[in-house]
This record gives C-alpha cells, structure tokens and sequence, in this order.
C-alpha cells in the first residue's frame, strides 16, 4: 500500500455500534437503513474536523460582543453519492452538509472486465475551489472508486480537496487504490482484511443496496 494513503478509521463508539448492526445479518432492513445514515453522519462529521473552511466573525451576543467562528459559504461544496448504496450514506451525511450541491453517479465495475457508468451527474467543470466529498457504499476491489477518482483527476480534482467516506474497506482495494491515488483521504468505520473469489468483502456485511432496498442489486455494489 503506497505509504503516503491516508485511511481514518476514527475509534468512535456510536461508529462502533452502528457498524456492528450494519454487520449483523439479523438487521432488517428499515434499521440497516438507519445504520447506514448514522455512519454517513459520522463519519462525515470526522471527515470534515481538519477540513470544512470556516472563518472568524464577531457577533452580538446578549451580553456584548464575542468572537465565533463560522463555515465560510464561499467555499462551496460538491457532494457524490455513488449509487445505490451510497445514498444511505448520503441521507445521514446531508444534515452535516445540507449546502452542498449534489451530483449522483453509478459504476458497473466487476472485479473483471471495464469499469462501465451508467450515470454521470457530476459537472462538465469543478471549479478549483470546490471541496469534494465522496460516499461509497463500500470498498472491495477499489474498481468503482477507481473509476470515480479517474473521473475527478480528469476536471482537476484531486488531493487534499478531496475526502471519500465510505462504510467498510477491504485492504487489497486500499491497495490497488492507494498506488493509483496515493495522496487520496479516506474515511471509513473499519478495514477488513481479505476479498472472497468474487471479490466480496471478508467478513464484510452483504451487498449493501440489496440489505438497504430489500432486493437483488448488480455487481457494482460490491466494487
């Protein structure tokens, strides 16, 4: 794994907690739902500690004047879920961000063969100001965020800009994405050690749309 790949996995309880009933195969469906958003809203929040501009403003309060701080709304930002497990990421997430513009995309990447969109949202231009975060369902083989990273670097983005959250990854797609991308941030509630033959997650927790939506999902989901 390139050494300069930077993976947060931050030691949180309630991460803990809601990884651990993401995991459980005895989840139904409704707080699987719930699962995801609490990870996406945690893990979001992480991403954003050392990251989310903000600005120093003077303010009045009942007893006088006090200095605060505040997110700087010229800094704008783009938001990617990567359909469709992204989205129970996203539902979480977009109380922590509720400004950013929201730009949906969809990758058929199997562990063989090419990387194929079959939806492309994203804008024919990212403004070089624009801080860009990315959920994914999942991380295995690293293909669809391989695919998705490739698309960014093409408008410019890249680098410290840039932050992916995702729910669990697998260290062999950690691999293959850290040597492509190697100053990529990344922010998911646990890294689990190996890939199946079809390049499922180990132990990993089932396709996620399928466990979110409650019905069969394509191959992209596991990617």
């Amino acid at each position: 794994m390139a050494m300069s790949l930077r993976v947060v996995v931050p030691p949180h309880p309630l991460i803990a907690h809601w990884l651990t009933l993401l995991r459980d195969s005895a989840t139904p469906s409704p707080l699987f739902a719930t699962a995801m958003g609490e990870l996406g809203r945690w893990l979001t929040y992480e991403a954003l500690r050392d990251w989310l501009p903000h600005r120093s403003v003077t303010i009045e309060t009942p007893g006088g004047p006090c200095e605060g701080s505040i997110v700087d709304p010229s800094i704008p930002l783009l938001a990617i879920p990567v359909l469709r497990g992204g989205l129970g990421l996203w539902e979480g997430a977009r109380a922590v961000v509720p400004s950013a513009r929201i730009c949906h995309v969809g990758i058929d990447a199997p562990p063989h063969g090419a990387a194929h969109w079959y939806l492309d949202d994203l804008p024919a231009t990212i403004g070089d100001r624009v801080g860009v975060l990315a959920w994914l369902p999942q991380l295995a083989t690293g293909r669809t965020l391989l695919a998705l990273l490739e698309r960014l670097a093409d408008a410019g983005v890249q680098g410290p800009r840039l932050r992916v959250i995702t729910t669990v990854a697998a260290a062999p797609g950690l691999k293959v994405v850290g040597e492509a991308f190697p100053e990529l941030t990344l922010y998911a509630a646990c890294i689990d050690p190996d890939l199946s033959e079809e390049g499922k997650i180990l132990p990993g927790f089932g396709d996620p749309a399928a466990r979110l939506y409650g019905h069969a999902t394509p191959e992209a989901e596991s990617a």
